[in-house]
């Protein structure tokens, strides 16, 4: 190896720390934070002296950060499950049945991911409060497949695509229906680009904030997102810079564990239909 070479290896590997370091610090100083109270908070130390975990404490003790955790489960789960179940179908007629007007509708669906979530604020709050689901989970439910069943039924659809015709029509000579083929024939096959985009779509979910911040009244029905917005100090000049951070790592922690675990899946998925053959 030259030293040209040896000097653009070591400048990318430089390259990649930097990245590294500037992706990774924001968490890093949220864990640090976490574990500080008072006026150690605005300490220029790297890390804390001692590892205080009362604001851990404080969150589930005081603020039913519980409850928090588990409405944004529900919705989360609901959310994913039911924007893979629109999705596979949808995919279906998209990327299976010929009929006129198909890419029209594709280039809507994908136009309709594009919009602000603000753009769309209003006209979903007033269908919520017709359906009298607002501060409800299902209202937030229904909110979230705004974000979620665009991009879910774009990828799906192309991987769908791709899949061998041959199966489709072996399916059908031997008598089964369309649903038939979709839940033997299809949704087998269709695992690899399920995974990833049902973890997309819980991210997603789970992060949202605009939506449950509008639709939820009651403290019974926030989410993760708005209830760490909504924490308040002992005066309103005091903000818990504390409270706040252990919260936020508390929810980050299983999110960078599932990326983590499945970034393979994630980026063999989403390539899946990309090339052809």
């Amino acid at each position: 190896m030259n030293g040209r070479a040896l000097l653009a290896r070591g400048g990318f590997a430089l390259l990649l720390l930097a990245i590294g370091a500037f992706a990774l610090f924001p968490f890093y100083h949220a864990v640090v934070t976490s574990f500080r109270s008072g006026t150690e908070l605005f300490s220029p130390a790297l890390w804390p002296e001692t590892l205080d975990l009362s604001n851990y404490v404080q969150v589930f003790t005081q603020l039913n950060f519980g409850r928090t955790i588990l409405n944004s489960v529900l919705v989360a789960a609901a959310v994913v499950g039911l924007s893979l179940l629109l999705a596979v179908t949808a995919s279906y007629a998209l990327g299976r049945v010929r009929f006129r007007g198909r890419g029209a509708l594709m280039l809507t669906i994908l136009g309709v991911s594009m919009f602000p979530q603000v753009a769309v604020l209003s006209g979903m709050f007033e269908l919520i409060r017709a359906l009298g689901l607002y501060d409800t989970l299902p209202g937030l439910m229904l909110a979230n497949l705004v974000l979620t069943l665009p991009f879910t039924v774009w990828v799906l659809t192309t991987f769908m695509r791709e899949l061998p015709k041959e199966l489709e029509e072996a399916a059908y000579a031997d008598g089964a229906s369309p649903l038939t083929v979709i839940r033997r024939v299809f949704l087998p096959l269709l695992w690899p680009a399920m995974a990833p985009t049902a973890l997309l779509a819980f991210i997603v979910s789970w992060n949202e904030f605009l939506f449950a911040f509008t639709f939820t009244l009651s403290a019974e029905t926030r989410t993760v997102p708005v209830a760490i917005a909504l924490l308040s100090g002992g005066s309103r000049q005091e903000l818990p810079w504390g409270l706040v951070m252990a919260a936020s790592v508390i929810v980050t922690i299983p999110v960078v564990l599932l990326v983590l675990a499945f970034q393979r899946k994630i980026v063999s998925g989403l390539t899946a239909g990309a090339v052809k053959g």
